[in-house]
């Protein structure tokens, strides 16, 4: 054999054996959803094995272990987010038609309540430590914080500007100000904002995951991913991700950050140290796939999306300056699509 083929052939199976230790993910499943409307962010709760989808005026509910849709949270217009208080056996949903959190039955799925939040609730998260809910008004550049027991909002706190995706951290809580390039940090005590950290090398940050294990938060924004220390705000390491990203996700014992775009791919990248993330993986999904959930008990991830219809071969070109039409969406095609590590 030809010593430099050897060589080449050496430097493919290098490369072949670090991408199967790395356990590339690939499909490993599909949930046919259907019905009318747009969707937006998925939550994976790993005790209750169940995965949400806000859908619309709905929220889906998806059994995990059978991949099948097991019921529905109804009466949530406008839904952005779910946020699961599993010891309080509470769902908090985000209805940001009518500035409204839901707060649900986990076991019944029916309403017990709705409280008041500011304008168009988007993003939401569960303090497990001060059983508390923060939900974040997008345009209301505000945060709404609700005692998770009694339903009761114990703070608004003003944000420096339009707020996406947060997380909660050792007594901080963290979200990103996507207008601001930034992301604002609240004292979780006094629900006071405590910093303002930029994210650069990412623009317009949407979706965020932080890791209290690690002390880690993932941003995913534009063109890059950032990992930002959730003491200081320093942006520890970057890399280039997909196109469209809105969200971003963290599974804590594999150390890899998933980032969900709109382009059908998914970047996957690894914390290979506390100061280092390397790119392991750039998965197809599906077009328009732009949000992701994780669950780290099954290291299986979920992101929705739906079937568009094949250009028409006749239309006329778009004119001068003019971007092309976008693609008319199928008629109930929405699904979840389920990916999972090689075994």
């Amino acid at each position: 054999m030809h010593r430099g083929l050897q060589f080449t052939l050496g430097i493919v199976a290098l490369g072949a054996a670090t991408l199967g230790a790395q356990g590339q993910y690939g499909k490993v499943g599909e949930v046919q959803v259907g019905g009318a409307g747009g969707f937006d962010y998925l939550t994976a709760d790993s005790e209750g094995k169940r995965v949400y989808l806000a859908h619309g005026t709905e929220v889906v509910v998806i059994d995990t272990d059978t991949n099948a849709v097991v019921g529905k949270i109804a009466d949530t217009p406008g839904v952005h987010g779910v946020a699961v208080a599993a010891s309080l056996g509470r769902v908090f949903t985000t209805n940001g038609r009518e500035n409204k959190v839901s707060i649900v039955d986990a076991k019944t799925l029916a309403t017990i309540a709705k409280v008041e939040a500011g304008q168009n609730p988007d993003a939401i998260n569960y303090d497990p430590a001060r059983k508390e809910v923060w939900a974040w008004n997008h345009t209301g550049h505000s945060a709404t914080v609700i005692d998770a027991a009694t339903g009761k909002v114990i703070a608004t706190v003003p944000l420096a500007g339009v707020a996406e995706s947060g997380g909660v951290d050792g007594g901080r809580a963290y979200v990103n100000i996507e207008d601001k390039d930034a992301v604002d940090v609240i004292d979780t005590a006094t629900h006071e904002v405590v910093g303002h950290w930029p994210v650069a090398p990412a623009e317009g940050p949407t979706g965020m995951a932080v890791d209290p294990a690690s002390h880690r938060i993932f941003v995913g924004g534009g063109p890059r991913l950032v990992m930002m220390d959730s003491s200081n705000g320093k942006v520890l390491a970057s890399v280039p991700i997909c196109s469209g990203t809105d969200g971003t996700a963290f599974d804590p014992s594999a150390k890899l950050a998933f980032v969900s775009c709109s382009d059908g791919k998914m970047t996957i990248a690894k914390m290979d140290g506390p100061q280092t993330l390397t790119v392991v993986q750039t998965l197809e999904t599906s077009r328009g796939a732009r949000t992701v959930a994780v669950d780290p008990a099954t290291h299986r991830v979920y992101v929705a999306a739906v079937s568009y219809a094949p250009p028409d071969p006749n239309a006329p070109p778009p004119a001068s300056g003019q971007r092309p039409p976008r693609p008319t969406a199928v008629a109930d095609s929405l699904k979840v699509l389920v990916f999972g590590p090689a075994k």
